[in-house]
């Protein structure tokens, strides 16, 4: 697969060329990176063997496509100099870009099994290319991009430029290519790791997915926790889902989302689930600052909704309302379920007292309320307007509730 942007030459030629002792590398790719987690620090300590060996590498690249909700793909960046490789992600879009399409990372996503640049050829007939722009303005000679195959088809890329004139001779090409199926396999192991806790990250939350990872995947196993509980349910859901085309109800939840959830885990809060329209959040009193951090993110998830709702007005749909139960407590954390399927979660009298509060917003026509408890722990009785005591299901003695306004918010600051 060639085209005039993407010339791909046969070797060069190899004459005089002294042999490249390789197999050292080799074996250290196979049994002395077992315990390197990164793949990052493998490929720089990987390109600088190769240096030393006499591969005339300048520059050299990995790219992976990942799976992961923002990025798409990330590209590893190795250059002569630098001890530590430069990562950047990659979002979703991307490929379907023009300097995608025109690129090698493209031909060999699709199929080539290299591509190959002589960059000190003059550039009059190509089709235009940053990327062999910025190549020729670095100095840089000669570029080969080829394929890295890990398992079940899976096929990312792998890239690798030198500065030498006359770039690599058919020897340095031997050993790069000769390397390629241990460094695919070394790759992958860590891309899955990396993918296991992304996948974990993205699905139950950094903290639950650490457990997880270190080991709590039996039944019943958890510890006891104590923490600020934040329970949050969207309004008017179920008639809005019925009366919205489902794209729209999809849009609708990720803004309401992201106005709650952003504040939540930027002032240290973990959301353990979403629950249909609604979310479980709790912030660890390990953190003298817990409760405070709980109020802050109230605040700037009110102010979210309130933007987020101009917009929705301003399209000709309904604002968005929403109910808020805080409480304060112990909680169970930990694995829960059936024998085959886990929820890593918190139970507890504190969590259905949160759970009541949401509700209780309804009744009381207001978004947010807190429990006594978590309002004396705070120290914001005074900020707090008091509703008095109000009878809760499952509960023997009503429970005093506070009201929550955005100036508590600006006083926990």
């Amino acid at each position: 697969m060639q085209t005039s942007s993407e010339a791909m030459a046969g070797p060069l030629d190899d004459s005089g060329a002294r042999p490249i002792e390789s197999k050292g590398i080799l074996d250290w790719l196979v049994t002395e990176t077992r315990d390197q987690r990164f793949i990052d620090n493998i490929f720089v300590d990987l390109c600088e063997r190769l240096v030393e060996a006499g591969v005339p590498l300048a520059r050299a690249t990995l790219h992976f496509r990942i799976h992961h909700p923002q990025w798409l793909g990330a590209r590893i960046l190795w250059r002569k100099g630098l001890t530590e490789a430069d990562i950047r992600m990659f979002d979703y879009g991307v490929e379907d870009t023009t300097q995608y399409l025109n690129s090698p990372l493209y031909a060999v996503n699709n199929g080539a099994s290299q591509v190959r640049k002589n960059l000190e050829a003059a550039a009059d007939d190509e089709v235009p290319n940053s990327l062999y722009d910025e190549l020729r303005a670095d100095g840089l000679t000669d570029y080969i991009a080829l394929p890295l195959e890990h398992t079940l088809g899976k096929r990312h890329v792998a890239t690798f430029a030198s500065d030498r004139k006359g770039g690599f001779e058919a020897a340095h090409i031997e050993v790069l290519t000769g390397l390629l199926p241990v460094l695919a396999l070394v790759s992958e192991i860590r891309l899955k790791n990396r993918m296991a806790r992304t996948l974990l990250e993205t699905y139950v939350g950094p903290h639950a997915s650490e457990q997880i990872l270190a080991g709590a995947t039996t039944r019943g196993s958890g510890v006891t926790v104590s923490a600020a509980i934040l329970i949050c349910d969207l309004r008017d859901f179920t008639k809005l889902s019925d009366l919205w085309p489902r794209d729209d109800v999809i849009e609708l939840l990720n803004g309401y989302f992201d106005a709650m959830s952003e504040p939540i885990e930027r002032h240290g809060g973990e959301i353990l689930k979403f629950m249909g329209d609604g979310l479980l959040a709790i912030f660890p009193l390990s953190n003298p600052q817990a409760c405070e951090n709980l109020l802050q993110a109230i605040g700037e998830a009110e102010a979210a909704i309130a933007a987020l709702n101009q917009e929705n007005l301003a399209r000709g749909r309904e604002a968005l309302g929403y109910g808020i139960g805080v409480n304060v407590g112990d909680v169970m954390y930990g694995n829960i379920g059936s024998r085959r399927r886990l929820d890593f979660t918190v139970i507890g009298p504190a969590v259905n007292i949160a759970s009541r509060l949401e509700n209780l917003t309804k009744q009381a026509k207001r978004p947010v309320l807190l429990s006594r408890a978590f309002v004396e722990l705070a120290g914001r009785t005074r900020d707090m307007e008091h509703l008095g005591a109000f009878p809760v299901k499952g509960l023997d003695d009503p429970i005093e509730v506070f009201a929550f306004s955005s100036g508590t918010a600006q006083a926990a600051e």
